[in-house]
């Protein structure tokens, strides 16, 4: 109510008098510009949390992590799981050791040419053509391409088998049905998505590794065995075992691994200052994958072992069910599909990435089709041609995977030689290059595969098509 007394002059008017009549104004400034300062404050003890936080190693690890942990974990696909169970139901646990071998050497591999990545900026094959030339690398894209389409195959066979596990058939029409959706799937995720995305897709693609841990626990192994055989091997010098031993660590290491992981590290912008939390991401990528594979291992040694010899995945994810019972054969099922999706999608987007370094071609996952044709044309040529042979009525999948395997790995020495003559080039390492112990344990580390992948290609192809000319002889 207005007070009668209230002066209402000419200059100030009703806005004066009002002014006049509430001696609580003052007060009500202070408490709005303190309010405004308050909510000042918390703003900028916000931002200067963020700030903190994107500093602190945690969110550097966070930020980084993603190309170590996916190479690895592609490592685990169809035919690496078809291997892994076969070793587990031929010889128990038996060949875990040959795992753990495996995994040092993908380690060693891995953080080569992360750190090359990290230093440089470039991809692998874009360091083959400038340091060794065009034929070079012309000759070592076209033994890539030739391997990574078969197989890129090989997964979306793993695909095909995964859903006649989950579906209990192997002749199941459903085969016809997922195994496109899951291409177009793949294909819509890298045409239409940027790097960001695509990485954190496959990461959360990573995790269908999870079902061979309760997998194994359902076979209900002998831990205390297990240990035993981790610790103190049980080795054989017969054939089968030592081929077996060497299978595993073959499928271990792929040379689409080593292209995928460096395109990665240099696409992401990850550099030289950050290297260390590449690292923990190389290295902790690959402990999870050989963890995996032991579980796999294990699930087909505890239940299957030594009655019960399979061939395929399929094979041993059936067998599981009289043994284990259905949900292990479900999880093995999951297990399989997640493993030959992620391979399903990276194999084709490292060849795009490895040829359009070679030859200077627009590439990334965050480029469009208009930007880089070559790049988005290769990864679709490659996914479409993998659904076609893939659903060929009656194809031979298991001769079709040993070949494919025996092409894939003919390529890795040779690239692994490639790689180590360039990470102990000073003009493009600096002072990071590979110190003499390290030099000495890749070297090692070669040779040690170099034989490996000639035994297993000597048994898996070359003898079976000289035998039966010795035979006539």
């Amino acid at each position: 109510m207005i007070r009668s007394d209230a002066k209402i002059t000419k200059q100030g008017g009703w806005g004066g008098a009002f002014r006049t009549l509430c001696p609580d104004e003052r007060p009500m400034k202070i408490w709005r510009q303190k309010d405004k300062q308050t909510k000042s404050d918390r703003a900028e003890r916000k931002k200067h949390a963020r700030s903190r936080f994107r500093s602190s190693p945690l969110y550097k690890l966070l930020t980084v992590l993603g190309p170590g942990l996916i190479a690895a974990n592609a490592g685990n696909d169809a035919g690496g799981i078809a291997t892994f169970s076969t070793s587990g139901a031929s010889f128990g646990y038996a060949l875990l050791w040959a795992l753990v071998l495996a995994g040092i050497c993908l380690a060693i591999v891995q953080e080569m040419c992360a750190r090359m990545g990290a230093v440089t900026g470039k991809g692998l094959a874009d360091l083959i053509r400038e340091q060794f030339g065009v034929r070079w690398a012309a000759l070592a894209m076209l033994a890539l391409l030739i391997a990574n389409t078969g197989v890129t195959i090989s997964e979306f066979m793993g695909i095909a088998m995964s859903v006649q596990v989950l579906f209990n058939d192997p002749h199941t029409p459903w085969v016809y049905v997922v195994v496109p959706v899951a291409a177009i799937a793949l294909w819509w995720l890298v045409i239409k998505g940027s790097y960001r995305r695509v990485e954190k897709i496959f990461l959360v693609m990573s995790l269908g590794f999870l079902a061979y841990i309760p997998a194994a626990f359902a076979a209900h192994p002998d831990w205390s065995a297990v240990g035993r055989e981790l610790v103190l091997p049980t080795l054989s010098g017969n054939s089968a075992y030592l081929l077996a031993a060497v299978a595993l660590v073959g499928t271990t290491i792929s040379p689409y691994m080593q292209f995928f992981v460096q395109a990665s590290v240099a696409d992401k912008g990850i550099h030289a200052g950050e290297y260390f939390y590449e690292q923990v991401d190389v290295y902790s990528g690959t402990a999870f994958a050989v963890l995996i594979a032991c579980f796999v291992v294990v699930t087909t040694g505890a239940t299957l072992y030594p009655n019960t010899p399979v061939e395929t995945a399929l094979d041993a994810a059936l067998a599981l069910k009289d043994f284990a019972g259905p949900y292990a054969t479900i999880l093995f099922g999951v297990g399989l599909f997640g493993a030959s999706l992620l391979a399903a999608a990276v194999l084709p987007l490292s060849t795009s990435y490895a040829i359009c370094e070679a030859f200077g071609f627009e590439r990334g996952v965050s480029r469009s089709f208009k930007e880089a044709p070559v790049f988005q044309s290769i990864f679709t040529g490659l996914i479409i041609l993998g659904v076609i042979v893939t659903l060929i009525p009656g194809l031979p999948l298991i001769q079709v995977l040993l070949f494919l395997q025996s092409v894939n790995a003919a390529m890795l020495p040779i690239l692994l030689v490639f790689i180590i003559l360039l990470v102990n080039n000073r003009r493009l390492m600096g002072r990071r290059v590979n110190g003499i112990v390290f030099n000495i344990i890749c070297w090692a580390t070669v040779i040690l595969i170099t034989l490996m992948i000639v035994v297993l290609m000597w048994v898996n192809s070359i003898w079976p098509l000289l035998a039966p000319l010795f035979h006539l002889g």
